[in-house]
């Protein structure tokens, strides 16, 4: 019996290491002849994943990027997140190289953990659904459509701000994505009910939080749970794509009102309609897109503001903030 359970202890400790091993021989063999960065890719699988996002836990997601600045005296450095090798840009002039090289030197990429969580009907890569959606937005991203746009958040704005900023003490960042995810669902899918958009917005948390987890798929994981709430969002979604299109063929939606809308009406090179279950995947890609970077924004600008009263005073009565002067020189 005694052997029975030490070859069992064998057995088990071989699949453990074997993986292990080779995984290192795997890194070490491909990467002995590129020069990389300062940095160190930590635990084998898991990488440095932990520390990221324990910063992020702390409130203090910049400290990880931080600490490697000073520990290997570089604002280029590697890492490894999410299960991927990773070069991290820091810096002004790192953000410059990626922003003005997207496409041409560097190409946007998501870890392959988020294609589980948005798992495309067609199988496409999350680059590729991408570079689709690129295409496809265009004509709602122009001034002209933009202006459309204008009344429609300032509506939801003062509506926003009447239910949720009047009579309490509010914590901001909370408050900015309730208002961008509302925004959104009238931009995106003209949902304007606040008891509809609240419909989408607990499962939505629990996806936004899922993404940037460890990518465990487990019962119980933060990662199953992202994963489970964008099957709900997505099938919330179709219904909603269903009932459009019997909309639009009985003239009760407009092909323009909407981003869904126009996916609907629009045909590629080839004169083929997107299905229903890529709509929806697009859709909520949007959704998410969009979500933590404009309420980031707004908070900031929340902040800013607070912090310099002599600009909120100016924004408050309605007066510009920035006046030119004679030497051409632009000052607040």
């Amino acid at each position: 019996m005694e052997l029975f359970f030490l070859s069992l202890l064998c057995l088990f400790l071989l699949f453990l290491l074997l993986p292990l091993s080779l995984h290192f021989l795997f890194y070490k063999s491909n990467s002995k002849n590129l020069t990389l960065p300062p940095g160190s890719t930590g635990w084998p699988l898991i990488g440095e994943t932990l520390e990221f996002l324990a910063t992020g836990w702390r409130g203090h997601p910049e400290k990880f990027v931080f600490d490697r600045i000073s520990n290997y005296s570089s604002y280029v450095f590697k890492t490894n997140l999410l299960g991927s090798t990773t070069v991290v840009f820091a810096g002004a002039a790192g953000n410059k190289f990626l922003f003005s090289n997207e496409n041409r030197l560097v190409q946007a990429w998501w870890p392959s953990s988020v294609d589980k969580v948005f798992p495309s009907s067609t199988q496409t890569s999350s680059k590729q659904e991408s570079i689709i959606l690129r295409k496809m937005l265009p004509n709602f991203l122009k001034p002209e459509a933009l202006q459309q746009y204008i009344g429609v958040m300032d509506t939801i704005s003062q509506r926003h701000f009447d239910s949720d900023w009047v009579g309490s003490e509010v914590v901001v960042f909370p408050l900015t994505k309730r208002y961008t995810f509302w925004l959104a669902c009238r931009l995106f899918i003209n949902i304007d009910d606040p008891n509809h958009v609240a419909k989408f917005a607990d499962p939505f948390g629990i996806l936004a939080a899922g993404i940037f987890s460890i990518p465990i798929d487990l019962p119980g994981t933060p990662f199953r749970r992202a994963i489970k709430a964008s099957e709900f969002i997505r099938k919330e979604l179709l219904a909603i794509i269903k009932q459009r299109k019997v909309d639009l063929g009985d003239g009760k939606a407009s092909p323009t009102q909407d981003i869904l809308s126009h996916m609907l009406v629009t045909s590629d090179e080839n004169g083929n309609f997107m299905k229903e279950a890529d709509i929806a995947d697009k859709i909520l890609g949007l959704l998410v897109g969009g979500h933590d970077t404009a309420s980031s924004v707004c908070a900031s600008i929340v902040m800013f503001l607070a912090e310099l009263p002599h600009v909120y005073q100016r924004v408050y009565e309605g007066t510009p903030i920035f006046g030119h002067i004679h030497n051409s020189h632009t000052v607040i």
